[in-house]
């Protein structure tokens, strides 16, 4: 229904082309302004021509979406029959669309699709939305021209509302009330042409731009059924194993079976050398034992010399450390008398402390006594 919608400017423009003859008293022989019924046929005939323009991209936008339905149709109908993908059947397929503008754009879609086949399948893909896309329907649809409609709708009534004012004007004189008077006729006609002009251009281009928009939102949806249909019925699977990863497979064995015949190779060598070196091992202290016998004696007599006198050090050692912890324990002793008789001086100055206080206290009592006998004294032997 989305896609019908544009068929409602037909009734509007003939509402609005039948509005002004009657209003310009065409139909009654009554015509008041020739000039003010000229001025909006005009428009109303530069209206019908941008129309005719936009009904002819809307006819082929609607066809072509139709197709791309039609043909999704097919595609479930085909996969549920057969149940596998349908990418062999339309490969090669021709005139898939019956429409010369998809059946060009899919046709690219294969030859770039087959571009990717070899002899070990399909080692590639391109997506089906790079040539079936909005951007497609937008072309076919004129929508750089149908955009612009709604805004020239509106201008044009901007424009009649101007032209008017000014037929209207031009023939105004204010030079006393008689002319006025006389003038106000011509006036209100040309007042006529503006307002008429503003109202129709915007009404047109309301129902001009809700009636774009709903096509175009129906054949973006048509496209979107298509390409979800396409996907899940045709679109062929990658396979990802191709001639460039088998010969790796191949020059990973050729590596590994050198690398193991390397190995082999080294491990015998590594054992001759082995033995060789052990050979010249014994060989060699052979002749060390021929050469230094004697002297390899008196260093065994040395060293037991040595030895002998680092047990007797040691036994030195030993007693010195016996000694130096009897001396720490002596010291340990006299440490701890020495904290003790600093604890008892410590309370002993406690207490000295306490009797320095007490006679403190006592001499402060007597002192007071005395002082307080004497002025008894003085205060009886005065009076």
């Amino acid at each position: 229904m989305k896609n019908r919608m544009y068929f409602l400017l037909l009734p509007v423009y003939l509402f609005v082309v039948g509005f002004v003859l009657v209003v310009n008293g065409v139909f009654t022989g009554q015509v008041s302004s020739v000039s003010n019924l000229v001025i909006n046929l005009v428009f109303l005939l530069l209206i019908g021509v941008l129309f005719l323009i936009s009904f002819s991209s809307f006819f082929r936008l609607n066809r072509l979406t139709d197709k791309l339905l039609d043909e999704s149709d097919k595609i479930y109908k085909a996969y549920d029959e057969g149940d596998h993908k349908l990418w062999e059947t339309y490969r090669a397929k021709s005139k898939v669309f019956e429409d010369d503008v998809l059946d060009e754009a899919f046709y690219r879609y294969q030859k770039k699709m087959n571009s990717f086949q070899t002899k070990h399948g399909l080692m590639g893909r391109c997506e089906i939305e790079d040539y079936l896309n909005e951007d497609l329907l937008n072309q076919v649809g004129m929508n750089y021209y149908n955009s612009a409609i709604s805004g020239t709708m509106t201008g044009l009534g901007i424009l009649g509302t101007f032209i008017g004012l000014s037929i209207g004007l031009g023939s105004f004189n204010g030079n006393d009330i008689y002319t006025i008077s006389d003038n106000v006729g011509p006036l209100l006609d040309g007042m006529k042409v503006a307002f008429h002009t503003s109202v129709y251009g915007i009404l047109f281009s309301l129902v001009f731009q809700f009636a774009h928009r709903s096509l175009m939102a129906d054949a973006y949806d048509k496209l979107q059924e298509f390409l979800a249909a396409f996907r899940e019925c045709v679109e062929p699977m990658v396979n990802n194993t191709d001639d460039n990863t088998k010969a790796m497979l191949v020059y990973q064995a050729n590596m590994a079976n050198s690398m193991k015949q390397l190995t082999e190779l080294l491990k015998g060598e590594a054992r001759d050398q082995a033995e060789s070196l052990d050979k010249m091992a014994q060989r060699f202290t052979a002749r060390m034992e021929q050469a230094l016998g004697a002297d390899f004696e008196k260093l065994g007599s040395v060293l037991q010399k040595a030895c002998g006198a680092q047990d007797a050090c040691a036994d030195n050692y030993r007693n010195m450390a016996e000694t130096t912890q009897a001396l720490l324990e002596a010291n340990r002793t006299l440490q701890k008398a020495l904290e003790e008789t600093m604890g008892r001086q410590e309370a002993m100055v406690g207490q000295l402390r306490e009797q320095a206080q007490r006679i403190d206290a006592t001499c402060n009592t007597i002192n007071e006594e005395i002082s307080n006998q004497l002025y008894t004294y003085a205060e009886t032997h005065g009076m």
